[in-house]
Protein backbone atom coordinates (compact mmCIF):
# COMPACT_ATOMS: atom_id res chain seq x y z
CA UNK A 1 0.00 0.00 0.00
CA UNK A 2 1.58 3.67 -1.01
CA UNK A 3 1.95 5.80 2.24
CA UNK A 4 0.49 9.63 1.86
CA UNK A 5 2.78 12.10 1.81
CA UNK A 6 3.63 13.11 4.62
CA UNK A 7 2.49 17.00 4.57
CA UNK A 8 -1.24 15.40 3.65
CA UNK A 9 -1.31 14.05 7.17
CA UNK A 10 -3.25 16.05 9.77
CA UNK A 11 -0.98 16.10 12.34
CA UNK A 12 2.04 16.98 10.54
CA UNK A 13 -0.21 20.12 8.62
CA UNK A 14 -1.56 20.88 12.55
CA UNK A 15 1.92 21.15 13.76
CA UNK A 16 3.02 23.26 10.88
CA UNK A 17 -0.16 25.65 11.35
CA UNK A 18 1.10 26.39 15.30
CA UNK A 19 4.56 26.81 14.10
CA UNK A 20 3.28 29.63 11.82
CA UNK A 21 1.24 30.64 14.38
CA UNK A 22 3.92 31.60 16.94
CA UNK A 23 5.77 33.02 14.27
CA UNK A 24 3.20 35.52 12.78
CA UNK A 25 2.03 36.00 16.50
CA UNK A 26 6.14 37.20 17.96
CA UNK A 27 6.69 38.89 14.67
CA UNK A 28 3.65 40.72 13.32
CA UNK A 29 1.28 40.80 16.50
CA UNK A 30 -1.13 43.22 14.92
CA UNK A 31 -1.96 41.22 12.22
CA UNK A 32 -1.93 37.66 14.25
CA UNK A 33 -4.44 39.26 16.87
CA UNK A 34 -6.79 39.66 14.08
CA UNK A 35 -6.83 36.57 13.00
CA UNK A 36 -8.67 35.31 16.49
CA UNK A 37 -12.13 34.32 14.48
CA UNK A 38 -10.39 31.48 12.71
CA UNK A 39 -9.92 29.72 15.98
CA UNK A 40 -12.67 30.68 17.59
CA UNK A 41 -15.20 29.74 14.51
CA UNK A 42 -13.43 26.19 14.47
CA UNK A 43 -14.12 25.52 17.75
CA UNK A 44 -17.65 26.76 17.27
CA UNK A 45 -17.62 23.96 14.41
CA UNK A 46 -16.71 21.41 16.96
CA UNK A 47 -18.86 22.42 19.84
CA UNK A 48 -21.73 22.17 17.15
CA UNK A 49 -21.38 18.51 16.33
CA UNK A 50 -20.61 17.31 20.22
CA UNK A 51 -24.01 17.14 21.68
CA UNK A 52 -25.31 14.92 18.82
CA UNK A 53 -22.53 12.91 18.67
CA UNK A 54 -22.71 12.01 22.69
CA UNK A 55 -26.31 11.96 22.06
CA UNK A 56 -26.21 9.04 19.70
CA UNK A 57 -23.11 7.40 21.07
CA UNK A 58 -24.32 7.05 24.28
CA UNK A 59 -27.94 6.24 22.98
CA UNK A 60 -26.62 3.25 20.89
CA UNK A 61 -24.49 1.63 23.39
CA UNK A 62 -26.36 1.69 26.08
CA UNK A 63 -29.38 0.14 24.29
CA UNK A 64 -27.04 -2.31 22.92
CA UNK A 65 -25.86 -3.33 26.06
CA UNK A 66 -28.90 -4.21 27.20
CA UNK A 67 -28.45 -5.51 30.74
CA UNK A 68 -29.19 -2.22 32.84
CA UNK A 69 -27.12 -3.22 35.57
CA UNK A 70 -23.94 -3.35 33.56
CA UNK A 71 -24.62 0.51 32.99
CA UNK A 72 -24.65 1.13 36.60
CA UNK A 73 -21.73 -1.09 37.13
CA UNK A 74 -19.75 0.80 34.10
CA UNK A 75 -21.45 4.72 35.37
CA UNK A 76 -19.81 3.57 39.36
CA UNK A 77 -16.26 1.84 38.15
CA UNK A 78 -15.66 5.15 36.13
CA UNK A 79 -16.62 7.21 39.11
CA UNK A 80 -14.33 5.42 41.27
CA UNK A 81 -11.22 5.75 38.97
CA UNK A 82 -12.23 9.34 38.51
CA UNK A 83 -12.31 10.63 42.26
CA UNK A 84 -8.38 8.31 42.75
CA UNK A 85 -7.14 10.28 39.85
CA UNK A 86 -8.40 13.45 40.86
CA UNK A 87 -7.13 12.96 44.60
CA UNK A 88 -4.08 11.97 43.70
CA UNK A 89 -3.79 14.74 40.97
CA UNK A 90 -4.92 17.73 43.45
CA UNK A 91 -2.15 16.21 46.15
CA UNK A 92 0.62 15.75 43.53
CA UNK A 93 -0.02 19.73 42.30
CA UNK A 94 -0.26 20.33 46.52
CA UNK A 95 3.06 18.68 47.00
CA UNK A 96 4.95 20.11 43.87
CA UNK A 97 4.22 23.58 45.15
CA UNK A 98 5.97 22.89 48.05
CA UNK A 99 9.01 20.84 46.64
CA UNK A 100 9.47 23.32 43.70
CA UNK A 101 7.66 26.90 45.40
CA UNK A 102 7.25 28.71 42.36
CA UNK A 103 6.22 32.03 44.71
CA UNK A 104 8.98 31.93 46.96
CA UNK A 105 10.80 35.49 46.70
CA UNK A 106 8.17 37.34 45.01
CA UNK A 107 7.16 39.27 48.48
CA UNK A 108 4.38 41.10 46.68
CA UNK A 109 2.14 43.32 48.61
CA UNK A 110 -1.69 41.89 47.90
CA UNK A 111 -2.62 46.06 49.12
CA UNK A 112 -0.98 46.77 45.62
CA UNK A 113 -2.63 45.02 43.19
CA UNK A 114 -5.34 45.97 41.64
CA UNK A 115 -8.35 43.32 41.71
CA UNK A 116 -10.52 45.06 38.78
CA UNK A 117 -9.02 42.65 36.67
CA UNK A 118 -9.99 39.67 38.06
CA UNK A 119 -13.08 40.87 39.49
CA UNK A 120 -15.42 39.48 36.58
CA UNK A 121 -13.78 35.94 37.74
CA UNK A 122 -14.14 36.48 41.15
CA UNK A 123 -18.00 37.17 40.37
CA UNK A 124 -18.78 34.48 38.01
CA UNK A 125 -17.25 32.24 41.02
CA UNK A 126 -19.58 34.06 43.73
CA UNK A 127 -22.60 33.81 41.62
CA UNK A 128 -22.08 30.03 41.66
CA UNK A 129 -24.93 27.80 43.31
CA UNK A 130 -22.35 25.36 45.08
CA UNK A 131 -23.99 21.56 44.90
CA UNK A 132 -27.19 22.45 44.43
CA UNK A 133 -26.71 24.35 41.18
CA UNK A 134 -24.81 22.19 39.66
CA UNK A 135 -26.95 19.36 40.10
CA UNK A 136 -29.98 21.60 38.93
CA UNK A 137 -27.72 22.46 35.78
CA UNK A 138 -27.51 18.83 34.91
CA UNK A 139 -31.22 18.98 34.51
CA UNK A 140 -32.34 20.60 31.18
CA UNK A 141 -35.22 22.64 31.09
CA UNK A 142 -36.35 20.69 28.21
CA UNK A 143 -35.19 17.36 25.93
CA UNK A 144 -34.50 19.26 23.03
CA UNK A 145 -32.78 22.37 25.46
CA UNK A 146 -30.44 19.82 26.36
CA UNK A 147 -28.55 19.63 22.46
CA UNK A 148 -29.16 23.45 21.91
CA UNK A 149 -27.42 24.60 25.02
CA UNK A 150 -23.99 22.94 23.90
CA UNK A 151 -23.55 21.81 27.91
CA UNK A 152 -22.05 18.38 27.95
CA UNK A 153 -23.65 16.80 31.12
CA UNK A 154 -27.20 17.95 30.26
CA UNK A 155 -26.68 15.62 26.59
CA UNK A 156 -25.37 12.91 28.88
CA UNK A 157 -28.41 12.68 31.24
CA UNK A 158 -30.87 12.79 28.60
CA UNK A 159 -29.14 9.95 26.07
CA UNK A 160 -28.91 7.88 29.31
CA UNK A 161 -32.58 7.85 30.14
CA UNK A 162 -33.10 7.39 26.41
CA UNK A 163 -30.88 4.58 25.89
CA UNK A 164 -32.22 3.22 28.82
CA UNK A 165 -35.79 3.14 27.69
CA UNK A 166 -34.70 1.88 24.31
CA UNK A 167 -32.89 -1.32 25.75
CA UNK A 168 -35.88 -1.63 28.24
CA UNK A 169 -38.30 -1.92 24.98
CA UNK A 170 -36.06 -4.56 23.33
CA UNK A 171 -37.09 -5.88 20.20
CA UNK A 172 -39.93 -3.16 19.18
CA UNK A 173 -37.00 -0.62 19.71
CA UNK A 174 -34.44 -1.81 16.71
CA UNK A 175 -35.35 0.24 14.10
CA UNK A 176 -35.21 3.49 16.11
CA UNK A 177 -31.76 1.80 17.51
CA UNK A 178 -30.78 1.84 13.96
CA UNK A 179 -32.02 4.62 13.04
CA UNK A 180 -29.68 6.34 15.98
CA UNK A 181 -26.49 4.50 14.94
CA UNK A 182 -27.13 5.49 10.75
CA UNK A 183 -27.38 9.09 12.40
CA UNK A 184 -23.98 8.54 14.69
CA UNK A 185 -22.37 7.22 11.48
CA UNK A 186 -23.55 10.58 9.66
CA UNK A 187 -22.37 12.80 12.86
CA UNK A 188 -18.96 11.24 12.51
CA UNK A 189 -18.57 11.75 9.43
CA UNK A 190 -19.08 15.36 9.80
CA UNK A 191 -16.15 15.64 12.90
CA UNK A 192 -13.88 14.29 10.22
CA UNK A 193 -14.75 17.14 7.62
CA UNK A 194 -14.70 19.52 10.63
CA UNK A 195 -11.59 17.97 11.78
CA UNK A 196 -9.84 18.72 8.26
CA UNK A 197 -9.95 22.45 9.35
CA UNK A 198 -8.36 21.91 12.58
CA UNK A 199 -4.67 23.47 11.09
CA UNK A 200 -6.78 26.97 9.72
CA UNK A 201 -8.17 26.63 13.41
CA UNK A 202 -4.83 26.03 15.43
CA UNK A 203 -2.89 28.70 13.47
CA UNK A 204 -5.58 31.57 14.17
CA UNK A 205 -6.09 30.56 17.82
CA UNK A 206 -1.96 30.16 18.45
CA UNK A 207 -0.86 33.76 16.34
CA UNK A 208 -3.99 35.07 18.58
CA UNK A 209 -2.32 33.98 21.63
CA UNK A 210 1.32 34.58 20.93
CA UNK A 211 0.33 38.01 19.44
CA UNK A 212 -2.07 39.42 22.03
CA UNK A 213 0.31 37.72 24.95
CA UNK A 214 3.60 37.79 24.06
CA UNK A 215 6.25 35.27 24.17
CA UNK A 216 8.27 38.14 26.58
CA UNK A 217 5.18 38.17 28.79
CA UNK A 218 6.10 34.37 29.90
CA UNK A 219 9.42 35.58 31.08
CA UNK A 220 8.70 36.94 34.39
CA UNK A 221 6.42 33.94 35.71
CA UNK A 222 8.71 31.45 34.17
CA UNK A 223 9.29 29.58 37.13
CA UNK A 224 5.45 28.66 37.80
CA UNK A 225 4.98 27.81 33.99
CA UNK A 226 7.80 25.18 34.17
CA UNK A 227 6.89 23.93 37.41
CA UNK A 228 3.42 23.58 36.33
CA UNK A 229 4.39 22.19 32.64
CA UNK A 230 6.67 19.87 34.67
CA UNK A 231 4.56 18.33 37.41
CA UNK A 232 1.81 17.98 34.44
CA UNK A 233 4.05 15.85 32.45
CA UNK A 234 5.43 13.69 35.70
CA UNK A 235 2.03 12.89 36.29
CA UNK A 236 1.49 11.63 32.66
CA UNK A 237 4.45 9.95 32.58
CA UNK A 238 4.48 8.45 36.52
CA UNK A 239 0.93 7.57 37.29
CA UNK A 240 -0.95 7.28 34.27
CA UNK A 241 2.24 5.51 32.81
CA UNK A 242 2.15 3.35 35.69
CA UNK A 243 -1.81 2.32 35.69
CA UNK A 244 -1.31 1.80 31.49
CA UNK A 245 1.34 -0.63 32.27
CA UNK A 246 -0.98 -2.42 34.34
CA UNK A 247 -3.78 -2.52 32.15
CA UNK A 248 -1.61 -4.09 29.79
CA UNK A 249 -0.54 -1.15 26.88
CA UNK A 250 2.11 1.24 26.18
CA UNK A 251 1.08 5.02 27.01
CA UNK A 252 3.54 6.21 24.94
CA UNK A 253 2.14 4.31 22.01
CA UNK A 254 -1.23 5.59 22.88
CA UNK A 255 0.03 9.40 23.03
CA UNK A 256 1.30 8.41 19.34
CA UNK A 257 -1.83 7.58 18.68
CA UNK A 258 -4.01 10.16 19.55
CA UNK A 259 -0.88 12.73 18.33
CA UNK A 260 -3.36 14.52 15.74
CA UNK A 261 -5.88 15.23 18.81
CA UNK A 262 -2.92 16.45 21.02
CA UNK A 263 -1.53 18.63 18.95
CA UNK A 264 -5.32 20.13 17.62
CA UNK A 265 -5.97 20.65 21.66
CA UNK A 266 -2.26 22.32 21.92
CA UNK A 267 -3.16 25.04 19.17
CA UNK A 268 -6.71 25.83 20.23
CA UNK A 269 -6.50 25.10 23.94
CA UNK A 270 -9.23 23.10 24.95
CA UNK A 271 -9.66 19.80 25.09
CA UNK A 272 -13.51 20.00 23.28
CA UNK A 273 -12.08 20.95 20.35
CA UNK A 274 -10.81 17.13 20.36
CA UNK A 275 -13.47 15.25 21.89
CA UNK A 276 -15.75 14.09 19.17
CA UNK A 277 -12.27 13.02 17.25
CA UNK A 278 -11.04 10.71 21.03
CA UNK A 279 -14.89 8.83 21.11
CA UNK A 280 -14.27 7.93 17.66
CA UNK A 281 -10.77 6.98 17.95
CA UNK A 282 -11.03 4.45 21.10
CA UNK A 283 -13.87 2.96 19.89
CA UNK A 284 -11.41 1.66 16.88
CA UNK A 285 -8.69 1.16 19.54
CA UNK A 286 -10.89 -1.73 21.12
CA UNK A 287 -13.19 -0.08 23.64
CA UNK A 288 -17.07 -0.57 23.32
CA UNK A 289 -19.17 2.06 22.48
CA UNK A 290 -20.78 2.04 25.39
CA UNK A 291 -18.19 2.21 27.50
CA UNK A 292 -17.32 5.20 25.83
CA UNK A 293 -20.21 7.08 25.40
CA UNK A 294 -20.42 7.23 28.95
CA UNK A 295 -16.84 7.48 30.33
CA UNK A 296 -15.42 10.07 28.02
CA UNK A 297 -18.36 12.78 28.21
CA UNK A 298 -18.79 12.03 32.37
CA UNK A 299 -14.58 12.61 32.51
CA UNK A 300 -14.88 15.67 30.89
CA UNK A 301 -16.47 17.30 34.15
CA UNK A 302 -15.57 14.51 36.61
CA UNK A 303 -11.83 13.17 35.47
CA UNK A 304 -10.04 16.92 34.65
CA UNK A 305 -6.39 16.25 35.79
CA UNK A 306 -4.92 18.87 34.65
CA UNK A 307 -7.18 21.24 36.05
CA UNK A 308 -6.79 19.70 39.33
CA UNK A 309 -2.93 20.02 39.24
CA UNK A 310 -3.27 23.68 38.42
CA UNK A 311 -5.94 24.26 41.42
CA UNK A 312 -3.52 23.44 44.03
CA UNK A 313 -0.54 24.52 42.50
CA UNK A 314 -1.39 27.86 41.75
CA UNK A 315 -3.57 28.31 44.91
CA UNK A 316 0.20 27.82 47.12
CA UNK A 317 2.19 30.16 44.50
CA UNK A 318 0.01 32.86 45.30
CA UNK A 319 0.31 32.20 49.03
CA UNK A 320 4.08 32.00 48.34
CA UNK A 321 3.93 34.57 46.24
CA UNK A 322 2.19 36.97 48.71
CA UNK A 323 3.97 35.82 51.82
CA UNK A 324 0.71 34.19 52.80
CA UNK A 325 1.13 31.18 55.26
CA UNK A 326 -1.13 27.90 55.21
CA UNK A 327 -1.58 25.83 57.72
CA UNK A 328 -1.89 21.73 57.45
CA UNK A 329 -5.45 22.33 58.25
CA UNK A 330 -5.93 25.36 55.82
CA UNK A 331 -4.66 23.07 52.98
CA UNK A 332 -6.49 20.25 53.60
CA UNK A 333 -9.26 22.10 53.41
CA UNK A 334 -8.25 23.41 50.14
CA UNK A 335 -7.76 19.98 48.60
CA UNK A 336 -10.97 19.26 49.63
CA UNK A 337 -12.61 22.04 48.41
CA UNK A 338 -10.92 21.78 45.16
CA UNK A 339 -12.18 18.34 44.59
CA UNK A 340 -15.36 20.11 44.48
CA UNK A 341 -15.10 23.37 42.67
CA UNK A 342 -13.00 21.37 39.54
CA UNK A 343 -16.29 19.07 39.21
CA UNK A 344 -17.77 20.40 35.99
CA UNK A 345 -15.47 22.21 34.63
CA UNK A 346 -14.78 22.14 31.20
CA UNK A 347 -11.91 21.94 28.90
CA UNK A 348 -12.55 25.79 27.72
CA UNK A 349 -10.03 28.21 28.10
CA UNK A 350 -10.89 30.72 31.15
CA UNK A 351 -13.44 27.61 33.03
CA UNK A 352 -9.82 26.73 35.33
CA UNK A 353 -9.50 30.51 36.20
CA UNK A 354 -13.32 30.98 37.39
CA UNK A 355 -12.50 27.81 39.67
CA UNK A 356 -9.71 29.00 41.21
CA UNK A 357 -11.50 32.38 42.31
CA UNK A 358 -14.37 29.98 43.92
CA UNK A 359 -11.67 28.14 46.09
CA UNK A 360 -9.83 31.13 47.17
CA UNK A 361 -13.16 32.29 48.20
CA UNK A 362 -13.29 29.36 50.18
CA UNK A 363 -9.67 29.92 51.91
CA UNK A 364 -10.16 34.15 52.49
CA UNK A 365 -6.46 34.16 54.06
CA UNK A 366 -5.10 34.28 50.40
CA UNK A 367 -6.18 37.62 48.80
CA UNK A 368 -8.79 36.95 45.40
CA UNK A 369 -6.73 39.97 43.98
CA UNK A 370 -3.99 38.27 43.71
CA UNK A 371 -4.80 36.25 41.25
CA UNK A 372 -4.35 39.21 38.65
CA UNK A 373 -0.37 38.06 39.10
CA UNK A 374 -1.20 35.01 36.98
CA UNK A 375 -4.04 36.52 34.82
CA UNK A 376 -1.72 37.39 31.60
CA UNK A 377 -0.14 33.98 32.00
CA UNK A 378 -3.32 31.86 32.38
CA UNK A 379 -4.21 31.62 28.56
CA UNK A 380 -0.30 30.02 27.69
CA UNK A 381 -0.98 27.34 31.21
CA UNK A 382 -4.57 26.20 29.54
CA UNK A 383 -3.01 24.35 26.98
CA UNK A 384 -1.48 21.89 29.27
CA UNK A 385 -4.25 21.58 31.13
CA UNK A 386 -6.50 20.70 28.21
CA UNK A 387 -3.61 18.38 26.87
CA UNK A 388 -3.22 16.55 30.50
CA UNK A 389 -7.16 16.07 30.22
CA UNK A 390 -7.75 14.71 27.33
CA UNK A 391 -4.82 11.98 28.10
CA UNK A 392 -6.00 11.25 31.63
CA UNK A 393 -9.86 10.61 29.74
CA UNK A 394 -8.48 8.57 26.84
CA UNK A 395 -6.78 6.06 30.11
CA UNK A 396 -9.63 6.05 32.01
CA UNK A 397 -11.84 4.65 29.11
CA UNK A 398 -9.13 2.00 28.66
CA UNK A 399 -9.16 1.63 32.25
CA UNK A 400 -12.85 0.70 32.45
CA UNK A 401 -13.18 -1.02 29.62
CA UNK A 402 -10.62 -3.59 30.76
CA UNK A 403 -12.02 -3.37 34.12
CA UNK A 404 -15.03 -4.24 32.73
CA UNK A 405 -13.36 -6.84 30.92
CA UNK A 406 -14.39 -5.97 27.45
CA UNK A 407 -11.73 -4.65 25.57
CA UNK A 408 -10.78 -6.27 22.64
CA UNK A 409 -6.80 -6.66 23.08
CA UNK A 410 -6.47 -7.74 19.46
CA UNK A 411 -7.94 -4.29 18.06
CA UNK A 412 -5.70 -2.04 20.78
CA UNK A 413 -2.87 -4.33 20.35
CA UNK A 414 -2.78 -3.31 16.19
CA UNK A 415 -4.05 0.23 16.72
CA UNK A 416 -0.92 0.96 18.98
CA UNK A 417 1.69 -0.58 16.39
CA UNK A 418 2.50 -3.90 18.87
CA UNK A 419 2.98 -6.32 15.94
CA UNK A 420 4.88 -9.09 18.15
CA UNK A 421 1.77 -9.12 20.38
CA UNK A 422 -0.83 -9.58 17.59
CA UNK A 423 1.22 -12.21 15.76
CA UNK A 424 1.13 -13.89 19.25
CA UNK A 425 -2.38 -13.55 19.67
CA UNK A 426 -3.18 -15.09 16.13
CA UNK A 427 -1.50 -18.10 16.77
CA UNK A 428 -4.51 -19.35 18.69
CA UNK A 429 -7.87 -18.16 19.53
CA UNK A 430 -7.83 -20.39 22.49
CA UNK A 431 -4.79 -19.04 24.16
CA UNK A 432 -5.76 -15.74 23.09
CA UNK A 433 -9.01 -15.34 25.26
CA UNK A 434 -7.35 -17.13 27.98
CA UNK A 435 -4.26 -14.66 28.28
CA UNK A 436 -7.22 -11.96 27.43
CA UNK A 437 -9.02 -13.07 31.12
CA UNK A 438 -5.63 -13.49 33.19
CA UNK A 439 -5.14 -9.95 31.98
CA UNK A 440 -8.08 -8.66 33.06
CA UNK A 441 -8.27 -10.43 36.40
CA UNK A 442 -4.89 -9.18 37.34
CA UNK A 443 -6.14 -5.79 36.52
CA UNK A 444 -8.60 -5.97 38.53
CA UNK A 445 -6.57 -7.54 41.36
CA UNK A 446 -4.02 -4.69 41.23
CA UNK A 447 -6.81 -2.18 41.41
CA UNK A 448 -7.95 -3.41 44.28
CA UNK A 449 -4.99 -3.88 46.02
Amino acid sequence: MQRKPFYTILYVQVLAAIIAGVLLGHFAPQAAVALKPLGDLFIKLVRMIIGPVIFCTVVTGIAGMQDMKKVGRVGGKALLYFEAASTLALAIGLLAAHVIAPGKGFNVDPSTLDARAVSGYAAQAAHSDGIAGFIAHVIPETFAGALVQGDILPVLLIAMLFGTALALMGESAASVTNLIETLSKAFFRIVRMVTSLAPIGAFGAMAFTIGRYGIVSLLPMLKLIGAFYLTAFLFVVVVLGIVARLCGFSLWRFLAYIRAELLIVLGTSTSEAALPQLMDKLERLGCPRGVVGLVVPTGYSFNLDGTNIYMTLAVLFLAQATNTHLSFAQQLTLLLVTMLTSKGSTGVTGAGFITLAASLSVVPTVPVSAMVLILGIDRFMSECRALTNIVGNGVATIVVSAWEGELDRTKLAMALGNEEQVRGDSRSPGMREKAAIDRERSFTNDLIR
